[in-house]
């Protein structure tokens, strides 16, 4: 596609990947963005301050299960390239409440490639060879992976190496979260192969970073600390994540979408398989060291083991060789490096934490069920 001078419309915009994704596209290419997105409770136009002046950037406070509105900004702005971000996507928040996640993740996705569809179906012929839709999901929507605390399973192999995600791992989405983000994958994909609609999709491993709203694990257990507050640990805190620093992420999102070959899915992982007691155990060592606490203990002491999460997945695990090979993309952040980043921002926007939680969330647990 012509990559000089594109109109990329990002649903989701205000989100957590989705704002790093707009300031990326517009402090790092030429484009200009139309940022479409509902505001939900985890969406913020404060995580997009330093863009929001740019002449190049537009905002559309629209849901994507409006079909009227979705339509008019496609043919108000004429984009060239759809990346797709907004979603449910707190696994704890689909078991307490499963509708919302089928009515965002799943009508918003067919309203939103309807529109699509219609749109690019009217564009002249170079235009029309030049469009595309980049959907983003997840890598939950594969279920789960051998844990190495398991007995060993024939998935494991003669060399006794514990499998990965690739773009060709089945689907078997655990949660209520999971499962409608595997339904909007094959949406996608329907549409591609049924109406010949230009599609990119990108399932992702755990994402971490700046401007988390805090009910994800690495911001919760940041600001909790800060408290003194229980640090709250599922189960044995042994299940297995690999963590993305989202601006890693950003970029990886933006070469797939510009340059991935159409109809093809692209895993993207940071390299970084850590155990969640790994990961909040790290968080503390940082802040002992960047913001000790008054009485010289480590903030380790404040971790608490509560019941596990329902239909928890034990590990999530990405292979990310297609991208590296094809694309020529690596995460440029190790685990330690983004995490130090990562609390040293949160040390240095106390007031954008307070300020993004409305009152409806009080860092409580949710998703608990007999």
């Amino acid at each position: 596609m012509q990559l000089k001078s594109l109109r990329v419309l990002v649903t989701g915009g205000a989100g957590f990947i989705g704002s790093a994704v707009v300031r990326h596209l517009i402090n790092d290419t030429e484009y200009s963005v139309i940022n479409l997105d509902k505001l939900t409770y985890a969406g913020n136009l404060e995580s997009l301050v330093s863009v929001s002046d740019n002449p190049r950037y537009a905002f559309e406070r629209v849901d994507i299960c409006d079909a009227v509105e979705v339509k008019r900004v496609f043919f108000e702005y004429q984009p060239d390239l759809v990346m797709h971000l907004a979603a449910e996507s707190h696994v704890d928040r689909s078991i307490d409440g499963p509708g919302e996640f089928i009515q965002t993740n799943l009508v918003g996705t067919y309203v939103l490639l309807e529109a699509a569809r219609t749109y690019w179906q009217g564009l002249d012929e170079r235009r029309k060879a030049d469009f595309r839709f980049h959907h983003i999901s997840t890598d939950e929507v594969y279920g789960d992976l051998p844990h190495p605390g398991d007995s060993v399973s024939p998935a494991q192999g003669e060399c006794g190496l514990l499998p990965l995600f690739t773009e060709s791992t089945a689907y078997a989405p655990s949660s209520p979260y999971s499962a409608s983000k595997a339904g909007s994958d094959h949406l996608v994909r329907a549409w591609h192969r049924t109406y010949g609609l230009p599609v990119v999709i990108t399932n992702c491993s755990n994402n971490y970073g700046p401007y988390h709203f805090p009910e994800k694990l690495i911001p919760l257990i940041i600001l909790n600390a800060l408290e003194g507050k229980p640090l709250p640990i599922y189960g044995r805190g042994d299940q297995i994540r690999d963590w993305l620093y989202v601006e890693d992420h950003a970029r990886a999102l933006v070469l797939v979408a510009t340059q991935g070959k159409l109809g093809e899915t692209w895993n993207i992982g940071g390299h970084n398989e850590k155990q969640n007691i790994e990961v909040v155990e790290t968080i503390c060592a940082v802040l002992d060291e960047l913001a000790p606490h008054r009485s010289g203990d480590s903030y380790k002491n404040l971790i608490t083991h509560v019941t596990d999460r329902p239909g928890h997945d034990r590990r999530y695990a990405i292979d990310v060789s297609k991208i590296e090979r094809e694309l020529g993309w690596k995460p440029l952040e190790s685990f330690e490096s983004g995490l130090r980043k990562t609390v040293k921002w949160y040390l240095d926007n106390q007031l954008w934490c307070h300020r993004v939680q409305d009152g409806s969330y009080q860092r409580e647990r949710l998703g608990v069920r007999d």
